[in-house]
Formats: C-alpha cells, sequence, structure tokens
C-alpha cells in the first residue's frame, strides 16, 4: 500500500465522501476514486459502502481506519516536531466549542502568543464536541459535559451557572433574579438534547418537582436569544454565554443550586502534541486566574 493511497483512504472515511474528500486533499475527485479502487482491488476487499453521494464504511474499512489515523497521526507529529523547532511558526488546530464566548478568550490569547498557528472553529453541544474528538475530528474541545473519558485528556476551565433571559418587553424585566417555580408560569424553549445548559437545568427542576412547559426546542444557543427576542417564549442559557443584548433580559436563578462545568478536552494520545499542549497551557493559566 503507498502512503499517497493510505491518506486517501483516511481522507474519504473521514469526510464522508469523496466530493469532500477531493477539496480537502485539493485533487480530482476521479483520482480519488482511482485510488481507492486500485487499493480494494490490490488486496481483494471492499472498504466503503457506496450510497448517493455518501460513502460509509465496510468492517474491513473500519478496522483499516484505526490503523491508518495511528499512520496519520505519526506523520503529522513529525511535521508539528518540526514545525515546533521553529518556534511554532506555523501549523493548523481544529477546535469545537460549545459557544463563542469560552473559545474566543482562550483563542484571542493563544493568538497573541503564536500569531502563526491557524485555528478553525465550529460550534456544536458538548455531546457532539466530544464524539468530534474523541473520533479525531477536532484538535481540541471546548465542553460542558464532565469529561471522564478514558479517551480524553481534561482541564477544567470554568464554572458557569444557567440563567434565564426573557424579552425586554416581559414583566420580570427590571428583576435581577427569579426561582424555579416561578418559571411555571412561563412557556420556556428548550435546548436539544447533548446540551450541558439544558441537562443541568432539567436536574435542578427534578431535584425541586417542579414542571414547567415548553412550547419549542432549538438546537444552539443562538436560536434560544432569538426566539426569546421575537417573544416565543422563556429561554435559559449559561451565564458564560450571555452577551448583553438590547432585545433580551437576563436574570439569575437565585434557587438553582448546582452549576456546570466547562472543560477543555483533547485526545489522551494526543495531550502532548506540539500544537495542543501550548492551548492546554494557556488555558490552564486563565483557569489559574479565576480560582
Amino acid at each position: 500500500m503507498l502512503p499517497t493511497q493510505l491518506r486517501t483512504f483516511y481522507a474519504v472515511a473521514r469526510e464522508g465522501s469523496f466530493t469532500a474528500a477531493a477539496k480537502v486533499l485539493r485533487v480530482s475527485q476521479p483520482t480519488l476514486t482511482s485510488q481507492i479502487k486500485n487499493l480494494e482491488e490490490t488486496y481483494g476487499v471492499e472498504l466503503f459502502h457506496r450510497h448517493g453521494r455518501g460513502v460509509a464504511l465496510t468492517e474491513v474499512g473500519k478496522s483499516l481506519l484505526s490503523i491508518a489515523h495511528r499512520i496519520v497521526s505519526n506523520q503529522e507529529e513529525a511535521v508539528e516536531f518540526l514545525k515546533a523547532v521553529q518556534g511554532l511558526e506555523a501549523g493548523h488546530l481544529n477546535i469545537g466549542a460549545v459557544g463563542a464566548y469560552q473559545a474566543a478568550e482562550i483563542l484571542a490569547i493563544f493568538h497573541k502568543k503564536f500569531p502563526g498557528i491557524d485555528v478553525s472553529v465550529t460550534f456544536g453541544n458538548s455531546q457532539q464536541i466530544l464524539d468530534d474528538v474523541i473520533d479525531y475530528r477536532a484538535d481540541i474541545g471546548v465542553v460542558g459535559h464532565h469529561a471522564d473519558h478514558a479517551a480524553l485528556h481534561a482541564l477544567t476551565y470554568s464554572n458557569p451557572q444557567p440563567i434565564v433571559i426573557v424579552p425586554r418587553s416581559h414583566p420580570w424585566r427590571k428583576r435581577k433574579t427569579i426561582r424555579l417555580k416561578e418559571l411555571t408560569s412561563q412557556m420556556m424553549i428548550r435546548r436539544e438534547p447533548g446540551s450541558l445548559t439544558r441537562h443541568t437545568f432539567e436536574s435542578a427542576l427534578a431535584r425541586d418537582g417542579i414542571e414547567v412547559r415548553y412550547g419549542m426546542e432549538i438546537g444552539s444557543k443562538d436560536g434560544v436569544v432569538a426566539a426569546v427576542a421575537r417573544g416565543i417564549g422563556t429561554g435559559v442559557i449559561s451565564e458564560d454565554e450571555h452577551i448583553p443584548d438590547r432585545d433580551v433580559h437576563a436574570l439569575g436563578i437565585s434557587d438553582i443550586g448546582v452549576k456546570m462545568q466547562v472543560h477543555i478536552v483533547c485526545h489522551a494520545e494526543r495531550q502532548g502534541s506540539r500544537l495542543i499542549r501550548p492551548f492546554f497551557d494557556v488555558a490552564n493559566d486563565l483557569a489559574s486566574h479565576r480560582n
């Protein structure tokens, strides 16, 4: 097997399609298709199930992906090492984050210290990001779930609380806090499954035997804020996700009694990476100043 065939297989497996992999590798799709076909014919195996515009790994393909990842990671580590010798003047990090605020605070300092490192940030809920880190689709995650997983290395970064947001026209607009039981009078907007904010808030409700009414479920913090601003309902977000907004008013929950934990995570196998380790150093320094 040639190194180019292995990298082609790895790219197609990660991206889920020949088209997407071709863009990542900057080669034509027919070239990729030909390389995979030759690889399968050479060893008499089927690596992918083709369906529509996408592909799915066969059992053989899944096993090969695990091996391919180790080989590609070792190659990337060698490149990272050589770049590190130059003083981290180049490189790329893929970061998944639960919110812009949590990521931006760390990235501002990291970019100042290492301006040559390119960073790509994608947003999602904690479970999505943890899955991406475990499956090597992301280098680093900024997440809410307690990262107690053997495949992960984690640093506790902050301990925010859930807060309530209402439209500026709401009767609570001049209040600073509310109690959980008062939310029974509201039509609530719910975050998606996997959201730590949702899990923490609903755990507090269950603890106190309180039931609230939900009128809508929205899969992002920004979506919740937009819906609240338009008067659709009352929302709950993390306090460190809140940016003062002229359209919504934020209130603390006086008897919430629980806090969340924001973690910085990476794959345990990669915690010594020449790019990942400096990011953790920055995050750890910021976290120590919070305490």
